[in-house]
């Protein structure tokens, strides 16, 4: 093997090995953000069941604190018949 030949054959093999090397690196770099744009979706979801959850939960301390003074209007007006008799 002659020493042009030996040169060719090591850039062949040189842009072989870069090739898959480049190829392997794309592949894990691709496989971590599809993970990653998974993940980030997944939070938003989370996100908008919160909101969805916490509007639910205002809801029901708004009705419980109506209820509470409706409650306290029933003990005024019962303290006032009782002083009544």
């Amino acid at each position: 093997m002659t020493n042009s030949s030996s040169t060719y054959l090591g850039i062949i093999a040189g842009a072989i090995i870069g090739g898959i090397v480049s190829w392997w690196i794309f592949n894990r770099q691709k496989k971590t953000s599809d993970k990653q744009d998974y993940t980030l979706s997944r939070i938003e979801q989370l996100e908008n069941y919160n909101e969805k959850l916490l509007e639910k939960i205002k809801a029901v301390e708004e009705y419980n604190e109506k209820l509470l003074e409706k409650i306290f209007d029933l003990n005024k007006k019962i303290d006032s018949l009782i002083e009544g008799q």
